[in-house]
C-alpha cells in the first residue's frame, strides 16, 4: 500500500536534520575534476562549424570595403558575415549587440566580420584572411580630470543619482582644524574568468527552434534579448548553461559572441561554436573603467569627521553610457554631515566598460579607506578607533535605518584575530621593509524577483528547478541546502534542476544577488509543497506532487532598511627596497554578511575576491595606447593576474548575523563583498612599511622603487 503525502511529510519531518549552516561539498565537484562537466564550447553536435571574428584595426572610422574573396577560397570555409551581407537584427536596449549591422567603427576591436569554418582552425585562418578597408578618424581614448568632454550625468550604474550633497562641505572643510586634500587613480582593469566567452548555436529550421549553449551569468535575460534580436517567440528558443567557468560580471548580460554564433547558425544552416580568443575580450566583453578620484575629508582633532567630498571622473565609450558609482559608498560609510559625492565622465573612444566584481564599491572603497587612513596618520589616531568612531547610527545618505550593521564588531574581531592590538610601527628584515595596514568593506543587499518549482516524487525523492546559474559559487549546492531545509528532508533526497531558460526564471548571477533572490522562491516553493503534502492523504500521484512559488510581489516591496555587508580587511606587507617588490605575507578579512548558509563555499567565494583585491592592488593593470587606441595588455602575459606563488595563506572569518528583515534565509550575498578594501588594506599597509603614500594602483616595482628614492615629503606630494 502507497504511502499517503501526510505520512510522507511527517516522516521527513521527524528523520532530517538541518542542512543550512554546515560545510557541504559542491555537488559538481566530481563532474570538474573528470572533465565530465561540459561548457559552452564543448558540446559535440553534429555537423557542428566554428566561427571566428575579425576585429577593428582602427580605433574610430567607417568600412569602405571588406574582400572576403581570399578568405572564401580556403578549404572548408563555409560564409564570411560583414555589415554589407548580414542578416539584420531587431532592437534591443543595449547597442553593443547590434554587431556587424553598419560600417561604423566606435572603437579598436569593433567586429567587421565573421568566418565561419567547418574547423576551428579553418575559421581562424579565413579571418585572417578578410582584407577590410577603412576610412580611419582622429581618435580619443585618453581620460584626465581637465578633459573638455567631461559631463555629469543624471545616473550612475546601479540606478543611483549621480550627484549628491549633504549641507555646505566646502565650509566645513575649511572650517576643520584637520583636512586631507588627496588624489587616487585606478586603472582600467579586466573580468579574465577561466572559461572565456563562448556560445554554442543550433538552429533548428524544421522544428523553428533555437537551443544556444551559453557561457553566461543568466539564461532568463539571454533567451528575452535574442528573441527581440531575431524576431522569435521566447517559446522557440531555449539557452542552457549549465556549467559556467566563471564571469565577474562581464557574463551578466548577453555579448556579441552569443549574437554572432547565433547569426551564423542561422545563416548555415549548422551548429556554430564561437570561443572568443582571450585576446579579444578587453575590447569585447566589458572592462572596469579607469577612475580619477578626489577626496577631501575634513575632522575635528578628536577624528569626528566634519566633511566629506569623493568627486569621481572616469569614462564611457561612444556606444552605450555605463557609469561606474565609484562615490557612492562614501554615502553609506561614515557619518558626516556635510557631504558631496559625485561623477563626471567622458564619451571616448572606448569600449564599453561593464560591470566588475563589485562594481563601483572596488576602486570606491579603495580610495576612500586609503584618505581615511591618511586622515588617521595626520590625526596621529589608529585606523581602526578612526573608523570605530565614524561609524554611523543611521544609512547616512539616506537617513534610514540599518537592517544590520556590525562593522564595528567586523573592526575589532579582526583586530583580535590579526593581532593589531598595540600595532608594531614599521621595522625592517635586511632589504626588506615590513608593516601593516587596514581597511573597511561594504557592498549593498539585492534581491531580485525569482520562480521556482519543487516536486515530490512516490519514491520519496524531491525535484526542485529555478533557473540559477551556477558560475563557479556553488550556487546549485546551496539551493539544494535551502530546498531540504524548507521541505525536511536530509540532502541527498533532493535534486537540483538549474541553468535552462525553461524552467521558472531568475535573475542573473550578478550584484551578489544570485542565492538570496533564487533562495528566497525556493524555499517558498519548497514550504508550499511540505503544506499541500500535509494537506494530502491520498496515495502519492504516480505524477507526484507539485507547488511553484514566485516572489515577484516580496521581492519588489521597498524595504524601510538600508541592507549591506559590512567587512574589515587586514594586510600585513614586505617591500624590497632592492628590488620594489611587494609581497602580502598576511591577509585576513571578516565579514558581516547575514547568515552563512554554507561555510565552505562561503568562504571559498570570500577569499576568491581577496586574492582579486590582492591582484588589483599589486599586479592586475591595463593601459589605453592613445596612438593605438587600443589596450596594450590584450592576454594573461601582459595582464598580469595572481599565481599561487602571489597569493599568502589567506584568512576568511563572519560574524553570522541574525537579519530578519532580509529573505526566509536571512542571508547576504557574498560574491563581491571581498574584494572591497581589500586594495586599500595592501596600499595602507605598504605606506606603514616604507613611509610613503603611493596612489596610483597597482603598486608595481618600479613605481614603489621610484618612492622609496624619493624624499618623503615629495613622494607624499607626487603620490
Amino acid at each position: 500500500m502507497s504511502p499517503t503525502s501526510a505520512t510522507l511529510a511527517s516522516t521527513a519531518t521527524a528523520t532530517s536534520a538541518a542542512a543550512l549552516g554546515t560545510s557541504v561539498p559542491r555537488r559538481e565537484g566530481r563532474e570538474k575534476v573528470t572533465g565530465a562537466a561540459r561548457y559552452a564550447a564543448e558540446q559535440h553536435l553534429p555537423l557542428r562549424a566554428y566561427a571566428w571574428p575579425v576585429p577593428a584595426t582602427v580605433a574610430r572610422g567607417r568600412i569602405t570595403a571588406v574582400d572576403t574573396a581570399d578568405a572564401l577560397a580556403l578549404p572548408g570555409v563555409l560564409s564570411v558575415l560583414t555589415p554589407y551581407d548580414a542578416p539584420r537584427l531587431g532592437p534591443s536596449d543595449d547597442p553593443t549587440l547590434q554587431v556587424l549591422q553598419d560600417l561604423r567603427v566606435p572603437h579598436r576591436g569593433w567586429y567587421v566580420a565573421l568566418a565561419v569554418a567547418d574547423s576551428l582552425e579553418g575559421a581562424r585562418a579565413a579571418a585572417d584572411a578578410v582584407q577590410v578597408t577603412y576610412e580611419a578618424e582622429p581618435h580619443d581614448v585618453t581620460l584626465r580630470e581637465g578633459h573638455p568632454g567631461l559631463y555629469t550625468p543624471d545616473e550612475v550604474n546601479g540606478g543611483y543619482p549621480a550627484h549628491r550633497e549633504q549641507g555646505d562641505p566646502d565650509a566645513a572643510f575649511a572650517a576643520a582644524p584637520v583636512r586631507v586634500d588627496v588624489r587616487y587613480s585606478v586603472p582600467p582593469l579586466h573580468n579574465h574568468a577561466m572559461e572565456p566567452h563562448a556560445a554554442t548555436a543550433d538552429w533548428d529550421a524544421e522544428r523553428g527552434h533555437l537551443t544556444v549553449y551559453d557561457s553566461c551569468q543568466g539564461t532568463t535575460v539571454v533567451r528575452s534579448v535574442l528573441a527581440g534580436l531575431f524576431a522569435l517567440p521566447e517559446d522557440q528558443i531555449t539557452v542552457l548553461a549549465e556549467h559556467v567557468g566563471g564571469g565577474f560580471g562581464s557574463k551578466g548580460t548577453p555579448r556579441p559572441h552569443v549574437v554572432l554564433a547565433v547569426m551564423a547558425s542561422r545563416h548555415c544552416g549548422r551548429p556554430v561554436t564561437l570561443s572568443l580568443p582571450r585576446q579579444h575580450m578587453a575590447a569585447t566583453v566589458g572592462h572596469r573603467a579607469p577612475t580619477l578620484h578626489h577626496l577631501r575629508l575634513g575632522a575635528r582633532s578628536d577624528g569626528t569627521l566634519t566633511a566629506l567630498t569623493h568627486e569621481v571622473t572616469t569614462h564611457t565609450s561612444q556606444v552605450r553610457e555605463f557609469v561606474e558609482q565609484a562615490a557612492v559608498p562614501a554615502r553609506v560609510m561614515y557619518a558626516v554631515q556635510d557631504s558631496r559625492t559625485t561623477h563626471r565622465v567622458a564619451a571616448l573612444d572606448v569600449p564599453t566598460p561593464s560591470w566588475m566584481r563589485a562594481p563601483g564599491e572596488t576602486p570606491g572603497m579603495y580610495a576612500l579607506e586609503s584618505a581615511m587612513d591618511e586622515l588617521a596618520d595626520a590625526l596621529g589616531m589608529d585606523p581602526v578607533e578612526l573608523r570605530v568612531r565614524n561609524d554611523p547610527a543611521t544609512e547616512p545618505d539616506s537617513g534610514r535605518p540599518f537592517s544590520s550593521r556590525h562593522l564595528v564588531e567586523c573592526l575589532r574581531e579582526g583586530a583580535r584575530r590579526f593581532g593589531w592590538a598595540g600595532r608594531r610601527p614599521p621595522r625592517s628584515e635586511g632589504p626588506l621593509l615590513i608593516g601593516t595596514g587596514v581597511a573597511a568593506a561594504t557592498y549593498p543587499v539585492y534581491i531580485a524577483p525569482s520562480g521556482a518549482r519543487a516536486h515530490a516524487r512516490p519514491d520519496g525523492s524531491y525535484l526542485v528547478e529555478v533557473n540559477a546559474t551556477d558560475i563557479g559559487t556553488g550556487a546549485r549546492t546551496v539551493l539544494a541546502q535551502i530546498a531540504a531545509d524548507a521541505l525536511h528532508v536530509p540532502l541527498d533526497a533532493v535534486s537540483l534542476a538549474i541553468g535552462n531558460s525553461s524552467l521558472p526564471p531568475g535573475p542573473v548571477a550578478g550584484g551578489s544577488t544570485g542565492t538570496a533572490s533564487w533562495g528566497w522562491a525556493v524555499h517558498d516553493a519548497c514550504t508550499a509543497l511540505t503544506d499541500r503534502m500535509a494537506r494530502h492523504h491520498e496515495p502519492m500521484p504516480a505524477a507526484g506532487l507539485s507547488a511553484s512559488a514566485d516572489t515577484t510581489q516580496s521581492a519588489k516591496q521597498k524595504s524601510p532598511y538600508a541592507r549591506h555587508s559590512f567587512g574589515a580587511h587586514f594586510a600585513e606587507v614586505q617591500a624590497d627596497t632592492v628590488t620594489g617588490e611587494v609581497r602580502v605575507r598576511r591577509l585576513l578579512g571578516v565579514f558581516a554578511a547575514g547568515h552563512i548558509l554554507n561555510p565552505r563555499t562561503a568562504r571559498s567565494q570570500l577569499i576568491g575576491g581577496m586574492v582579486m583585491g590582492l591582484g588589483m592592488a599589486l599586479t592586475e593593470h591595463s593601459e589605453l595606447d592613445p596612438a593605438f587606441g587600443d589596450f596594450a595588455e590584450r592576454d594573461l602575459a601582459a595582464y598580469h593576474v595572481p599565481a599561487n606563488a602571489d597569493v599568502p595563506a589567506i584568512e576568511a572569518h563572519w560574524i553570522d548575523e541574525h537579519d530578519k528583515h532580509l529573505n526566509p534565509m536571512g542571508s547576504k550575498g557574498i560574491g563581491e563583498i571581498g574584494i572591497v578594501g581589500t586594495a586599500a588594506a595592501i596600499g595602507n599597509a605598504v605606506c606603514q612599511a616604507t613611509g610613503r603614500r603611493l596612489r596610483e594602483l597597482p603598486l608595481t616595482p618600479d613605481r614603489v622603487l621610484a618612492a622609496l628614492h624619493t624624499a618623503p615629503e615629495a613622494a607624499d606630494r607626487a603620490g
